[in-house]
């Protein structure tokens, strides 16, 4: 069954797969945050020549999450990736407001309803054009119940910028048996 994403459009740097895997992990897990200027900048050749939008934001992370990591590795490459493009970055405009499982634990099924209605947005984005940044997409499931509130709020297109993106033929058979 497909269903058209909440989101616009999406732009990944790479197809998640060694090496930027092992990139992305050593970023995310062990604090390695020296990565993240380079991961921006891979990002931001792909970015070249497309319809900017007014603004970004990064997926917000809860606030256990956070605490447990010490910081938001979405908010760590928006930083550099928005000066670049002189986008303003809105690191406030929109928090988790449940504190979700991690998306990794979960079957690939059960990605969607885990972040139900877990974001609130506290600006008003009437008619904008704002851009998701995020580490990585598998199902899509987070960065598209945050464009569902972004629009909700207002937005009139919501873009998903990532670094890595889980493609649909890189899913193991047994993964795909369960969809």
């Amino acid at each position: 069954m497909n269903r058209t994403p909440a989101f616009d459009d999406s732009v990944a740097a790479f197809d998640y797969g060694f090496p930027v895997d092992v990139l992305i992990q050593q970023f995310k897990y062990s604090h390695q945050l020296a990565l993240a200027p380079w991961l921006a900048d891979r990002l931001l050749v792909c970015l070249s020549g497309i319809p900017l939008p007014q603004a970004a934001l990064a997926m917000p992370l809860s606030r256990a999450r956070l605490s447990e990591r010490g910081f938001n590795q979405s908010l760590e490459i928006a930083k550099p990736l928005c000066r670049a493009l002189g986008l303003s970055l809105l690191p406030h405009a929109c928090e988790r407001i449940r504190d979700t499982e991690s998306q990794t634990t979960l079957p690939w099924k059960e990605r969607a309803k885990n972040v139900r209605g877990a974001f609130a947005c506290r600006e008003n984005f009437a008619g904008k054009h704002i851009a998701i940044v995020d580490d990585v997409m598998t199902t899509g499931a987070s960065v598209n119940e945050l464009a569902k509130t972004l629009k909700k709020s207002g937005a009139g297109r919501v873009s998903a910028w990532v670094i890595a993106r889980m493609r649909p033929e890189s899913f193991q058979p047994a993964v795909l048996d369960d969809v």
